[in-house]
Formats: C-alpha cells, structure tokens, sequence
C-alpha cells in the first residue's frame, strides 16, 4: 500500500468513528496484529517440530542412497578396469604369440636358403666358365630344376605360412 491509500484510510476512519475512538481502534489492531503473528509462529514452529523427524529420515535416506550409489560406481568401475586390465593382458599376450611365430618363420626362412645352398652341388669355375657362353637360359631351367627338387623334398613347420599349401609333397 502506498502512502496515499493509507492517508485515505485514516481520514474515513476519522470520520466514521471520531478522533477520540481512534487510540482504541489502534490498540485493537495492534493487539490483533500480535495475536496473528504469535498465531503463525505457534504454526510455523509446530510445523517444523513435526517435519524435524521427516526432514531427518529423509536426510538419512538421501545419505544411505549416495553412499549405495558411491558404492556400486566404485565396484562397477572396478569391474570396468579389471575387465579393461584382462583385455589388455590377453591383447599383449596375443601380440606377443604372433611376434615370436613371426620371427620363428623369419628364421626358418633365413634357414632356408642355407639348406638350399648345402643341397645344391658345389660348382666349380671352368663349369661356370664353361656354361656361361653357351645358354643363359639352360642355366636358369636347370637353377629351377634344383629348386623344384628341394622343395619336392622340404616339409614346412607347423608355424610356417600355407601360401603354397598345394604344391608341397611329402
């Protein structure tokens, strides 16, 4: 309310009860109005009085709901990175599977040409000289011809790769 609403009020008032009805009309108000405010503040803190014991089993509630949701999150991600740990385990031992076949084919291919050369018969210098005017051709067909009879006779591994699986006789 404005200050002119409350001037008007005051001049009906006087006007309607009198000057000398005025201090009681002002008592009555002021004791209605303590009456009211002690009539809400009885409310207000019986109010909270009663809502103390809901407001604590809430409280209670919402503490035991966090600590349960801290506790699942916690195992779920204890879960998450044992899970996480086991891959990577199981990774890297794979890796570590293929690594080492790897090399074992790299050496038994480095083995290879060796055992080649020990199958192979020893050429001496007057028969390279000797061949070598002829037919560059012969001595390529019989180089294969030396190939195909070391492979006719070598067996692959169990590690080694079957990229000729068909061409290999036992």
């Amino acid at each position: 309310m404005s200050g002119q609403e409350i001037f008007v009020i005051i001049i009906v008032i006087l006007l309607l009860f009198g000057a000398d009805k005025l201090p009681e009309i002002a008592r009555g108000v002021s004791k209605g109005m303590r009456d009211f405010r002690k009539a809400t503040d009885d409310i207000r803190r019986e109010f909270e009085e009663s809502t103390s014991e809901i407001r604590k089993d809430l409280t209670e509630v919402t503490t035991s709901l966090t600590n349960d949701v801290n506790d699942i999150s916690q195992n779920i991600k204890k879960d998450a990175d044992e899970v996480a740990d086991n891959f990577r385990k199981d990774v890297n031992d794979f890796q570590n599977t293929i690594n080492s076949d790897l090399n074992e084919v790299k050496e038994n291919l480095e083995a290879e040409p060796v055992e080649h050369k020990e199958a192979s018969p020893e050429v001496t210098g007057e028969q390279v000289n000797a061949e070598a005017p002829d037919n560059a051709e012969s001595q390529s067909a019989k180089e294969a011809e030396n190939q195909g009879a070391a492979q006719s006779t070598y067996k692959r591994t169990i590690n080694e790769p079957d990229d000729n699986y068909y061409n290999y006789r036992d």
